[in-house]
């Protein structure tokens, strides 16, 4: 969509002007998402009043949950809409509404129902269109109605996650306790916890269930503390039922943390509760945290999500397509399918780029249009660091034929530079641990991930292996 405006571009510091600018962006987003995603994430923010700069415009969400999604996926369309709106930049924040989120003190007691974070700063999820979000017990699960296994588009590099998933949310408590969930930013292991938690809610809604970001886990702990109310703390996380823990690696360094979380992990694995953990990482390689936590990391199951293959790259467009009721065909599917690789995250903001482009010019989304929203990301792609070329470089760094490379050999010469080449593989493309195998002649997922994991061990003990690597990065990036 575009501004309409009678009198040109607006200053920012013009009289209404930043209440006239959110109208706009207000009007816009209803005519470009669906109601219920419309009513949710936009709707429920509210403009602040009266900023000490001219040039600031401050966003206040209703809870921490609503703030995260219109950061990750609303921000930067908001920023675009204010350089069309004004003619000088102007700074956009989001910030929680303290006014929703605020205390009640007036009892000076803590129940033992709820949590610390819930008890001394509860904030309510925003209204969802769902019967289920009716029900005070599902809205302190925090637990994304959106997100279910319907919603969850499945290919070759998040299928054995899912069946995990799915197998947990069947049984909780006694299958694959705890399960173990890593990968890349923007894959999907949120929505994939959040479905097996709302599969575990709607097969039994008088379990306890709770979704915890780690910040929120952590900020707990720092309520008990300031508020003396670690029993009451212990008694709640004690008594779920389902515990999901989002991006365990934020709990590196917090020892107080640590140890609380190492305690409730504890008493939930004895009385057969489940803990579903996501991290970035493969757990032994999580830098900060205690190795009494790790080693029962593996008590369960561990599974990775890894980036989607071009074929479930296009399903996810397709999928993001028909929920936003915009037609997608399959050229241009493909054409964003094939330039964006790394997470679905990108993909989606790539798909809502181009939604916005054909609507703002009046335009049906066909291959040019497309590709003139896209040019700067096509442009990047057709410069991408490919596999074929980081074979290349480590051959030549090391003096061996590139043939070799996928070889059966095995011998030192052969084998140290193959596992270099398998890491640089991991660490400076997108691609997945399938098409990285293949790339090596066909081998094993293991054997790259016992290259990837030889390499980082070795690296802080060779001092010469890590210079090759330094010069060898420094080489491939230009």
């Amino acid at each position: 969509m575009q501004f309409q405006h009678t009198g040109g571009v607006i200053q920012p510091s013009d009289g209404h002007a930043m209440g006239s600018f959110w109208s706009a962006c207000l009007s816009s987003f209803q005519q470009e998402l669906p109601v219920q995603q419309f009513n949710t994430w936009i709707k429920s923010l509210r403009l602040e009043n009266g900023t000490d700069a001219p040039d600031h415009l401050r966003l206040l969400a209703p809870n921490r949950f609503v703030l995260q999604w219109v950061r990750e996926r609303y921000l930067g369309k908001i920023e675009n809409l204010s350089r069309q709106f004004f003619s000088s930049p102007v700074i956009i924040s989001l910030a929680l509404d303290e006014s929703a989120a605020a205390v009640d003190k007036s009892s000076g007691e803590i129940e033992d129902s709820l949590p610390v974070g819930d008890m001394l700063a509860e904030i309510p999820l925003v209204s969802l269109p769902t019967s289920r979000t009716t029900n005070p017990a599902y809205e302190k699960a925090r637990l994304n109605p959106e997100f279910t296994f319907d919603t969850l588009v499945t290919g070759r590099s998040n299928d054995l996650a899912r069946a995990a998933a799915q197998q947990v949310a069947l049984n909780p408590g006694t299958s694959y306790n705890p399960l173990f969930v890593y990968g890349g930013v923007g894959l999907g292991k949120t929505h994939l916890v959040h479905a097996l938690g709302n599969e575990v809610w709607r097969n039994n809604p008088d379990r306890i269930v709770r979704y915890v970001h780690a910040h929120d886990y952590i900020a707990d702990v720092v309520r008990a503390y300031q508020q003396k109310a670690f029993d009451s703390f212990k008694r709640y996380y004690c008594s779920l039922d389902l515990l999901i823990i989002d991006d365990i690696q934020f709990l590196n360094g917090k020892d107080r943390t640590q140890e609380e979380f190492f305690f409730a992990f504890n008493a939930l694995i004895e009385a057969k509760k489940q803990i579903v953990i996501t991290c970035d990482t493969y757990p032994k390689d999580i830098q900060g945290l205690e190795n009494r936590l790790i080693s029962r990391f593996d008590w369960g199951l561990t599974v990775q999500v890894e980036p989607p293959e071009l074929e479930m790259r296009v399903a996810i467009l397709k999928k993001k397509a028909e929920v936003t009721q915009v037609h997608l065909g399959d050229d241009v599917a493909f054409l964003i399918a094939k330039n964006l690789r790394s997470n679905v995250r990108e993909l989606e903001g790539a798909l809502n780029r181009v939604i916005a482009y054909a609507r703002f010019h009046g335009r049906d989304i066909k291959m040019e249009v497309a590709k003139e929203a896209l040019k700067d990301v096509i442009g990047a792609h057709n410069r991408q660091i490919t596999l074929e070329l980081i074979q290349k470089y480590v051959a030549d760094y090391f003096k061996i034929k590139v043939a070799e490379m996928y070889s059966q050999k095995r011998t030192r010469a052969i084998a140290r530079p193959r596992q270099v080449a398998m890491w640089l593989a991991r660490e400076l493309t997108p691609h997945s641990l399938p098409e990285i195998c293949d790339a090596f002649g066909g081998r094993d997922h293991t054997t790259v991930l016992h290259a990837c994991r030889t390499i980082i061990d070795l690296r802080t003990k060779d001092g010469q292996l890590n210079n090759d690597l330094h010069v060898l990065l420094q080489t491939i990036k230009g």
